[in-house]
């Protein structure tokens, strides 16, 4: 392999099927395992996945790398399709990755140089196993893997993920009722709720999303995904998300990284604060200097076989959004592997899509220490309800002036529109027919006198009081066009009991004013000249989001909702403001 530095497949492929490994605690997970057909021994890939290793989320890499002189294993995680056991997501993925990644070193094709690639799931795998530090590992690519469970993936700062959680354990639980000879008994029910039956991973029909009380849904999966009733008991953060959680183990992790994401990812958040914490935590200097980071513009599923301009939803991001992610990251690897780590870590390590500008941009870190975190101030009369309001953005504090307010009703959501979801469809799609609701608070600057670029982590710190002992204030940051397209960029939520604390929630006090800080999340994006600011602020976005009954019962009992009456302020007193952070141009 040495000296090879070719992107053009150079080996006939041959494949073992359903090689078995034994786990440490004697199960047998089977591995499809692809190599070049030629002597000598190669380097090995390993993606460990719970979707079925014969079907698309590992043909990808495995039929771009093995002809290039890669050995190429593609596992079924534990209870997935051929391997036993049970599966339990998360669990089971540390100990079952260091040992697939140890046995992988010692097969007859392999050079003992292991790595390990692939998307979602199976980026999660990587990260559960890297922080083990298994001794024949050489680098990982994670892209777009879950790991913040709580804070950020399976619930958001206490809020449920509802969309893509019922959608996916729907999908899951499919290959569980296979196992167990009852899928035909089944299938005709967890087709009923799908809104359409052809494609396994719909999205869920209206009606099952408005399903009342949400803790049914425990009930209604446990056939297929038994563990389903963990998640929703587990409606605080604590030991049960925590246990799996590896960034308090970056510490042990000595092998490079590539992390690969994207702005309209479901678990952007996760790669940026993987890549963050190993950069600073890692073991060793060569591991913190390895990591590497790329983020595009398009949703989860990143355009891997067929480059696209397209990322998700109505934008065309251009010629430079068409790229070849699989041989930039076969390139890395390759150096990696190949002894010439100076290479792989030569220049910046940071690599992010500009969008608005369109252009992809090296960087020194993440974020940018040039950034310049700008308030933009909250100010109107007191009448900011939709478009048709007059709520503004400027750059100057307010002084007394009357506070905002709106009836948010659970009953009647605001319908997600795009953004950074997953199982329903991701990135930009225009925002004005929800703008044009009474319930949601629309503040928009004067148009812009130069293009500003928005690079980094964005948040709200939103003065307000709630008629309930519980709500939530979801915020949507827009680039308004010159035309008037509202092209969303980033979005957050907070439900109020969670405002200080994701272990402890406490209520609120009906109509008293609380400050609450919205993460919502991180962007990089250039407003054009005669563009527009804008920020809304509702009470919901649904289905993406579970709808808060403004109760202050435990998460998902409520089968009635009540309304609740919010108030939004923005005076001398009370400074509800948008932090921005801005690059200087």
């Amino acid at each position: 392999m040495a000296g090879i530095d070719t992107t053009e497949p150079i080996y006939k492929v041959a494949v073992e099927k359903n090689l078995a490994m034994r786990t440490r605690d004697g199960l047998t997970l089977r591995a499809d395992v692809y190599h070049p057909d030629a002597p000598g021994k190669f380097p090995v890939r390993v993606m460990r996945t719970p979707y079925d290793k014969s079907q698309q989320l590992a043909l990808l890499e495995r039929d771009y790398l093995a002809p290039r002189g890669y050995v190429v294993v593609v596992q079924d995680t534990r209870g997935r399709f051929a391997s036993e056991g049970e599966f339990y997501p998360f669990i089971h993925e540390p100990a079952d990755g260091y040992d697939t990644i140890e046995w992988a070193a010692a097969l007859p094709w392999s050079n003992s140089k292991v790595a390990t690639v692939g998307q979602s799931y199976l980026g999660l795998t990587q990260y559960l196993a890297g922080v083990l530090a298994p001794p024949h590992l050489q680098a990982m690519v994670p892209v777009s893997g879950p790991v913040t469970y709580f804070e950020s993936c399976v619930w958001r700062r206490g809020v449920f993920e509802l969309a893509w959680m019922l959608s996916y354990f729907n999908f899951m639980a499919r290959n569980k009722l296979d196992r167990d000879g009852v899928l035909t008994e089944y299938q005709p029910i967890f087709d009923s709720w799908l809104r359409d039956p052809a494609i396994p991973l719909s999205a869920l029909s209206d009606e099952a999303f408005r399903h009342v009380p949400v803790l049914d849904w425990a009930e209604r999966l446990k056939p297929g995904a038994p563990y389903f009733a963990d998640y929703l008991r587990n409606w605080t953060d604590g030991p049960y998300w925590q246990a799996t959680d590896p960034r308090p183990l970056c510490r042990n992790v000595t092998v490079p990284m590539m992390h690969v994401g994207s702005w309209y990812d479901a678990f952007q958040y996760d790669t940026l604060a993987m890549f963050t914490q190993l950069r600073r935590d890692a073991a060793t200097e060569r591991a913190r200097c390895g990591q590497r980071l790329i983020m595009g513009p398009w949703g989860h599923l990143l355009p891997y076989a067929v480059p696209t301009s397209r990322g998700a939803g109505d934008i065309d991001f251009g010629p430079e959004a068409k790229v070849e992610l699989l041989i930039e990251q076969e390139r890395w690897l390759r150096a990696i592997l190949d002894g010439r780590d100076e290479e792989a870590s030569a220049g910046p390590p940071v690599r992010i899509f500009v969008m608005g500008e369109n252009r992809w941009r090296d960087e020194n870190e993440w974020p940018l220490a040039r950034t310049r975190y700008t308030n933009l101030w909250l100010s109107g009369s007191g009448h900011a309800n939709s478009l048709r309001g007059d709520g503004m953005l400027g750059y100057e504090a307010p002084g007394d002036e009357p506070a905002d307010g709106y009836v948010y009703d659970p009953n009647d959501p605001v319908p997600t529109r795009g953004g950074t979801v997953l199982g329903l469809p991701p990135g930009v799609y225009d925002q004005r027919e929800i703008e044009n609701r009474d319930d949601v608070l629309v503040y928009t600057s004067a148009p812009l006198a130069s293009d500003t670029e928005v690079t980094g982590p964005i948040s709200l710190r939103l003065h307000a009081a709630s008629s309930a002992p519980d709500t939530d204030f979801v915020a949507k940051l827009v680039d308004v066009r010159s035309d008037g397209y509202a092209h969303n960029i980033a979005e957050g939520v907070v439900r109020a009991r969670f405002r200080e604390s994701l272990t402890a929630p406490s209520p609120i006090v009906p109509g008293k004013i609380y400050e609450y800080s919205i993460d919502m999340w991180s962007t990089s994006h250039v407003f054009k000249a005669g563009h527009r600011f804008r920020l809304e602020v509702t009470s919901s976005n649904f289905p993406r989001w579970d709808r808060n009954p403004n109760s202050g019962h435990p998460f998902g009992v409520d089968r009635e909702f009540t309304t609740a009456r919010q108030t939004i302020f923005h005076d001398r007193a009370h400074q509800s403001h948008l932090i921005l952070p801005i690059i200087p141009r």
